[in-house]
């Protein structure tokens, strides 16, 4: 299980299952539902709707596989922890670091995104210098809250999830409470071919991306076995019923909600007024900084679980004597979310995240089939899983030519930062053997 860290007292246990849905919550609506009805619309028009049922559908065959892969495990480390099991130690390595630079990068796009929202408030924080004060402003509470224990990190990203759907649930409910029930004239358009659907349905994936994260801190979930694929499907159901609302509400408000670069907001002024712009534009921020208290939480928890399976130095293993945490970890995650959304040359790699959860939701598709097998001949450390998705390898297949179409759209510079990252890893894993071939050496 490789090297324990020097405090190997174990973490707490707090994270119920209500706790643990919002957690998965957070880690899946952030900006997206903000954005992306513009431009769907503009794509697809009335049928839009469609597209948000449709992406479920397919992210339901992904999440089936993660719930009774994560049924398996009580550990933390997420698709991290999977890999490991069902593949070995290299192939945990590289997606440790696929899922570490998927969510240090969307975590420091959101960091940034939520200074350029503030800036409709507070004009004048957009500068190099007074941006990156603000982002310390921003993070600094997040990580004090995640150092000191993991029940305040989680209050604070649960208080957040509460408030991220508040306003969209209003905006819903009162959008279908005073339009129209027929869509407004819109300009004439082409009818949609397959390749816009599926570039739609790409695009959509993504906004249901994110649940992975949720499952890092599994080490301090009361009951993660069981508790794992009952807030993965919770999650998945609600992010897909809100999400198909708010684009029906778009499309009832406008006529082109492609030139609409917040169609929430335009929207919500349609049948609200410019308060229910303003609400809605506040609720981005919220949304935002929501996602990035549920990250700090979740992420740490990666580098923790790396260093407890001897991965990386044990240091970002240690736990906090006091408060129970990975507090070197949730200190290294903050300031490098930091230092990349301060750096903001960074921020426009959004590919990185994209190609990195296509290739961690096809392996832990393949995983399901893997572990299964071994759990069938009998192989130590495979824990029977709690939760088993009827006709499991064939899910497990439809999942992964599902990510597999997907990821045929990538094009040049994404295969190039795909091959990057799993070099790295690659060298990561090298270190890790010459280190453990030195240890036995001198031992010997």
């Amino acid at each position: 299980m490789g090297a324990s860290p020097p405090d190997s007292a174990p973490l707490r246990r707090t994270i119920g299952r209500l706790a643990l849905t919002g957690l998965v919550l957070n880690a899946v609506i952030g900006s997206s539902v903000f954005g992306l009805p513009s431009t769907i619309g503009g794509r697809l028009g009335a049928a839009s709707p469609w597209a948000w049922i449709a992406a479920a559908l397919g992210m339901t065959l992904v999440v089936a596989c993660f719930a009774e892969v994560a049924s398996r495990f009580e550990g933390a480390g997420g698709p991290y922890l999977y890999a490991r099991a069902a593949f070995g130690r290299l192939a945990g390595i590289e997606m440790a670091w696929l899922s570490y630079l998927v969510r240090l990068t969307a975590a420091a796009t959101n960091a940034n995104l939520l200074v350029i929202y503030l800036g409709e408030f507070v004009p004048g924080v957009q500068g190099r210098l007074a941006g990156s004060l603000v982002l310390a402003a921003v993070l600094l509470p997040l990580a004090v809250a995640n150092y000191r224990g993991v029940g305040t990190g989680l209050g604070v990203s649960s208080a957040f999830t509460v408030a991220k759907l508040l306003p969209l649930t209003l905006f819903i409910v009162l959008g279908l409470a005073l339009l129209p029930l027929e869509p407004v004239a819109r300009p004439p358009m082409s009818p949609p071919g397959a390749g816009d659907w599926l570039e739609v349905i790409l695009l959509l994936v993504f906004a249901y991306g994110g649940f992975e994260a949720a499952l890092m801190p599994l080490g301090e979930a009361r009951d993660p076995r069981r508790d794992a694929p009952v807030a993965l499907f919770a999650a998945l159901g609600i992010c897909a019923l809100c999400y198909t609302a708010v684009q029906v509400v778009v499309i009832l408000a406008l006529a082109d909600p492609a030139a609409a670069p917040r169609p929430l907001a335009a929207a919500a002024e349609v049948f609200l007024g410019r308060g229910g712009a303003v609400l809605l534009a506040a609720g981005a921020l919220v949304s935002v900084y929501g996602y990035l208290a549920g990250a700090m939480l979740n992420v740490p928890r990666l580098t923790y679980a790396l260093a407890e399976q001897g991965d990386l130095p044990p240091r970002l293993g240690e736990v906090h004597p006091r408060f129970r945490t990975p507090h070197y970890s949730v200190v290294l995650f903050a300031v490098l979310v930091w230092a990349l959304a301060s750096a903001g040359s960074f921020l426009q790699n959004l590919s990185l995240s994209a190609v990195s959860r296509l290739l961690g939701y096809g392996a832990i598709c393949v995983a399901l089939v893997v572990l299964r097998r071994r759990e069938g001949r009998g192989e130590p450390g495979i824990g029977a899983a709690w939760f088993r998705v009827p006709a499991g390898p064939a899910v497990a297949v439809l999942g992964l030519l599902f990510t597999a179409i997907l990821a045929l759209r990538m094009n040049g510079r994404e295969l190039a930062v795909l091959t990057a990252t799993l070099l790295l890893g690659g060298l990561h894993w090298q270190w890790m053997r010459r280190r453990a071939d030195g240890a036995r050496a001198s031992r010997g």
